[in-house]
């Protein structure tokens, strides 16, 4: 029997609890459980509001499977403990449901925004973005940002083309969790988009020192003794910081003496991680790998292998679409097939 067509006793009421549940729990200033509009009207279901059915499609996609083999910051670590884009976005969504539950926010739309915001990283991390940015301005005049490249995704390439038909605050979440873009229309948006450095910043030092990129030593100490000696510390006071601004101003806010340290924070690791000597090196690594791979399947005369893309797209955005959605070690075996002879080859 068709349990839609024909709901039992929990299902016929638990929408209806939800919405007192919301009414009585959340926030005046929490977004609700509808998510907004879809772009695609479909029937609802009796267990799950359109958010939780929001996260679900976000972690049965590919794309979300591919980010287990996507690089966080180092290439191809030797070593189980650094992170990767996967063990990243996983980071930011729980700490993320912190921010949101003590701020009697809405939870499930931060863990779908959180779960979304980096489907559309490249291969590479930051690098292979750059790279792929700019063999698109150079041949075709066009840009890539992943954060827009996350919204194709779940809005096109998922489903063979189909695409998730999230709902639209989730997908404005998603879309606008870089600082790059416009601020996130909802609390629980702009609480991903501020968590997504609070995160990323404290990890990578973790993983630069695991590296010996850094030494903790290096580290600059007034924001150090702002936040704390270890990543954990950092991310408690922080996140502590943040709710209580936020509380007080009815809007994500960090004080000004944890924002001042997170920034000068963040500027250090610009300088000597994500821009480093080190990175530098890896920078020329990739931009052969993507440069190579891109070139090759913009002159093939069919495009990429498999159509490359959602169905009539043009040739620069199915090269795109292959280019970013491989993972590394995918990408290096494509690399490789073109670069060395079959004989050399491992």
């Amino acid at each position: 029997m068709d349990p839609h067509a024909h709901p039992g006793p929990v299902a016929r009421s638990l929408a209806a609890a939800r919405v007192a549940w919301e009414a009585g729990h959340l926030s005046p200033l929490a977004a609700r459980s509808d998510g907004g509009a879809r772009a695609v009207p479909e029937e609802e279901c009796g267990l799950r509001s359109p958010l939780q059915r929001d996260r679900d499609r976000i972690v049965h996609s590919k794309a979300f499977r591919r980010l287990k083999h996507k690089t966080q910051v180092f290439v191809a670590p030797e070593g189980d403990h650094y992170r990767t884009r996967l063990t990243h976005t996983l980071e930011v969504t729980q700490i993320s449901r912190t921010v949101a539950r003590a701020l009697r926010l809405n939870e499930d739309l931060t863990e779908a925004i959180g779960l979304g915001h980096d489907l559309g990283h490249p291969p590479f991390g930051h690098i292979g973005e750059a790279v792929l940015d700019s063999c698109l301005q150079e041949r075709f005049g066009r840009a890539f940002k992943h954060f827009e490249h996350s919204l194709r995704i779940v809005g096109h390439l998922e489903r063979d083309g189909v695409g998730l038909n999230l709902t639209d605050d989730v997908r404005d979440g998603i879309l606008c969790h870089s600082g790059r873009s416009p601020v996130p229309r909802t609390l629980e948006g702009r609480i991903v988009r501020l968590v997504d450095r609070v995160a990323y910043i404290n990890h990578d030092i973790d993983d630069a020192i695991r590296a010996g990129v850094l030494d903790e030593h290096d580290l600059p100490p007034d924001p150090i003794g702002v936040l704390g000696t270890t990543g954990s510390q950092r991310i408690d006071r922080l996140v502590h910081d943040l709710v209580e601004h936020s509380a007080l101003a009815g809007d994500i806010e960090q004080g000004d003496e944890a924002g001042q340290a997170m920034h000068e924070l963040r500027a250090f690791m610009f300088e000597h991680v994500y821009l480093g000597t080190v990175a530098r090196r890896e920078h020329e690594k990739v931009e052969r790998i993507v440069r190579t791979l891109f070139e090759h399947y913009c002159d093939l005369p069919g495009g990429p292998p498999d159509g490359g893309g959602a169905p009539g797209a043009d040739l620069p955005q199915r090269v795109t679409d292959y280019v970013a959605g491989m993972t590394d070690r995918y990408c290096i075996r494509a690399f490789e097939q073109l670069a060395v002879p079959d004989s050399l080859a491992l």
